[in-house]
């Protein structure tokens, strides 16, 4: 490594945090696949994980200073990309949302997620006021308002709205004045009504189950309710792994990505998913120390938006599983099973490496 950045630098916590979430990950995929066509799934995940530990070190390597340089040019990359998908993408799950490279499917929106991170991590921080202004507002909202309306036309929603916790991350951060945060909640809820006509017939669906679980349990109302099913059978010890009767009986829809917490919650129980959401607790806790041991605004940024989307999204997905937030198809992080998420993860992670080795350096 260059001068000044040792092998002890490397935060051997976090990482041991990851792996251990990613090896739960591993386990319930085996556990929910292996009896039937998806079989040997957990190992491809496997592999995801060691190509992810791989691009991680990568990225960790590469001052991030000299990524920030970038960022123009990595934002034009991504949105290119995302109008890639729109023309020549493959549609799954009702999203045109992946590219495919020699068989294997990326899923450019996530990708794209971590470069708006970087971008939005050096725009916050050439900000020299104290407090945001109207301006720096509008030029950061069309930041991350491009890409998301390119997401949007996809139409993938709930990927959409991960990257609102990396605006108001950096936004509140940089001195958001709460004159203009009370603005934008009443903005916010007087386009409810537009947004409301805007949606998609399957994504208004969705929204009245939530409202109105009781009224749809064979429809739309079946996936949450068999996720409380199989939370519930748990009990505290959990029914033992390979041993679920609503996982193993392929009840739990996604069950090795969107509702793996389902399924672990059935087969280690009460103590299976407090261990797991301890180790997310860790993991969040870690970022946001790395963040306070950065040497300079734009480190901290970066760090902050990392931390900002990985806990969105994994309170997503546990309020998803016990109906407490509409199904939305949000991944829970290093522990579903797909490439493309968790690569993106193990990149994100990546760059906190990278700020948090160079916060001696000169």
């Amino acid at each position: 490594m260059r001068e000044g950045i040792r092998i002890r630098d490397f935060d051997w916590a976090l990482l041991l945090i990851v792996l251990a979430i990613c090896s739960l990950g591993v386990v319930e995929i085996y556990s929910a696949t292996h009896n039937g066509q998806l079989a040997g799934m957990h190992m491809r995940q496997f592999w995801w994980v060691m190509i992810g530990l791989g691009c991680m070190l990568v990225v960790s390597r590469i001052d991030y200073h000299a990524i920030l340089d970038q960022a123009p040019v990595l934002y034009i990359l991504g949105l290119a990309g995302l109008v890639l998908v729109l023309a020549i993408g493959q549609v799954r799950f009702g999203h045109k949302s992946w590219l495919n490279f020699g068989g294997m499917n990326l899923q450019v929106s996530e990708l794209v997620k971590l470069i708006i991170i970087v971008v939005l991590a050096r725009f916050y921080s050439e900000v020299r006021t104290d407090r945001l202004n109207l301006l720096d507002i509008g030029k950061a909202g069309v930041l991350v308002g491009l890409p998301v309306g390119l997401i949007l036309l996809q139409p993938d929603f709930g990927t959409a709205v991960m990257f609102l916790p990396i605006a108001a991350m950096g936004a509140f951060l940089s001195g958001i004045q709460w004159k203009h945060m009370v603005a934008f909640a009443l903005i916010a809820a007087l386009l409810l009504p537009v947004g409301w006509y805007a949606l998609k017939p399957y994504q208004k669906e969705r929204i009245n189950t939530f409202l109105r679980p009781e009224e749809n349990l064979r429809g739309a109302g079946y996936q949450t309710q068999q996720a409380k099913i199989a939370v519930g059978s748990g009990g505290f010890w959990g029914k033992g792994i390979g041993k679920g009767t609503q996982n193993q009986g392929g009840f739990i829809p996604v069950r090795w990505s969107d509702f793996i917490l389902a399924a672990l919650a059935e087969e280690t129980g009460f103590i299976g998913v407090l261990v797991t959401l301890l180790l997310y607790m860790f993991l969040l806790l870690r970022l946001v120390q790395n963040a306070q041991w950065a040497k300079d605004r734009s480190g901290m940024y970066i760090v902050m938006g990392v931390a900002a989307v990985l806990g969105v999204h994994v309170f997503v997905n546990v309020g998803m599983m016990i109906g407490y937030v509409p199904v939305t198809g949000i991944p829970l992080p290093l522990m579903s099973y797909g490439g493309s998420s968790t690569l993106s993860v193990f990149m994100a992670l990546g760059l906190v490496m990278n700020v948090r080795m160079r916060r001696f350096v000169n």
